[in-house]
């Protein structure tokens, strides 16, 4: 068991940057707790000091001891050999990291997707399109287990070869928003969940940014999907940006409040992205996109020769789909219904009608404030 570095990351008072101001002086955990009030007051201020150097909270400890008995809990230091190589390079690398699941996604190539949390039908799509496209290509989709466009990252992550990392602002014991549970019990199966705070730690607000820099520090570049001018997804642009990071934008509309995040990161010099492949041509990655797999859930076929061939189902003929007028209309824009009457000639009872069955058949989206946004 860990016992050192459990009770050095627990004393009360105590932060990561403290932290790892003491084990450059003095080496190693073992070392710090050793070290008598005289040599760590060079380092600490008094009141930590006190907490250093007082016994530990036994039921803390203890609950920490008994998390890291379950199957696929551990807890990755400083001094181990897949201690992620990236988040070294960053100004502050998290002493300890509380992980759950598969470990070992923390050593494969990652790249991070964040967005709003109030994300549009059209952005939660193209995140969970986008994440999946990236993770069939190799890489590992990390981002923060928020509502919107992190949980649509998440499962797009999960659906491809490279899984998904989430990297959270509680203790890993605590699942924060309540709603994303299902998909924490998925991550934790099929991908990692992982959080440098200690088990019982409450999402208090300054968790999230900190949070946001192991998700950039992990990550080869940060993908932005949607995101308004104060989100804290342009937090996690901007350090990006500080670590050397890539940082990619989906643009949007410019009557979309969600789009004038990413515009504003576009004129910084953020990488205009419409598709994975520009992702991947950005960071030269090898490995592309995996082909079309041909179907082989049926007998081999035959040629009229008799030789046997494995052929892949012949592609339907489509009709020519019908133009719709209000789709016409709905021109990729949140459209309020008054304006969409002005450009159909529609009746407000007649485009009502026909509005709520484009949305049941889910080809456009209502939102708040009575506007409709076309689903491509």
């Amino acid at each position: 068991m860990p016992d050192a570095w459990l009770r050095l990351t627990l004393a009360p008072g105590v932060g990561n940057t403290s932290l790892i101001r003491l084990l450059t002086a003095f080496g190693s955990p073992e070392a710090v707790l050793a070290s008598g009030r005289s040599a760590l007051s060079a380092h600490l201020s008094r009141a930590q000091c006190d907490a250093l150097l007082a016994d530990p909270d036994a039921a803390q400890l203890d609950a920490a001891h008994a998390w890291l008995t379950q199957p696929g809990n551990s807890l990755m230091t400083l001094a181990d050999e897949d201690y992620p190589k990236n988040l070294l390079e960053i100004a502050d690398p998290p002493a300890v990291l509380y992980c759950k699941g598969r470990r070992s996604l923390l050593s494969q190539p990652c790249l991070g997707i964040v967005g709003s949390r109030n994300a549009t039908p059209q952005g939660v799509r193209d995140a969970e399109a986008f994440a999946q496209a990236l993770s069939d290509a190799g890489l590992t989709i990390v981002s923060g287990l928020a509502l919107g466009i992190d949980a649509a990252a998440h499962r797009g992550g999960l659906a491809g070869a490279g899984s998904s990392v989430a990297i959270i602002g509680t203790g890993l014991d605590r699942i924060y928003p309540a709603r994303n549970k299902a998909l924490a019990h998925q991550l934790a199966e099929n991908g990692l969940i992982v959080s440098e705070f200690a088990l019982g730690t409450a999402p208090l607000p300054g968790h999230f940014p900190r949070r946001n820099r192991l998700i950039s520090g992990l990550s080869r570049g940060v993908l932005v999907v949607e995101a308004a001018p104060n989100s804290g997804s342009l937090i996690t642009a901007r350090v990006a940006t500080e670590q050397g990071r890539e940082v990619f934008a989906i643009p949007g509309s410019i009557h979309s409040p969600l789009a004038r995040g990413c515009h504003a990161l576009i004129k910084q010099g953020a990488k205009l992205v419409e598709s994975a492949a520009d992702i991947l041509d950005e960071l030269a990655w090898q490995q592309r996109l995996a082909p079309p797999v041909l179907r082989e859930d049926r007998p081999q076929g035959e040629h009229a020769e008799g030789h046997t061939c494995l052929t892949a189902d012949p592609l339907p003929v489509l009709a020519e789909p019908r133009s719709d007028p209000v789709l016409d209309a709905l021109d990729g824009a949140p459209t309020t219904l008054d304006t969409l009457a002005q450009r159909t000639g529609l009746t407000l009872d007649a485009l009502s009608a026909k509005l709520l069955t484009l949305e049941l058949d889910g080809r456009i989206a209502s939102l708040p404030g009575g506007r409709y946004q076309k689903i491509h």
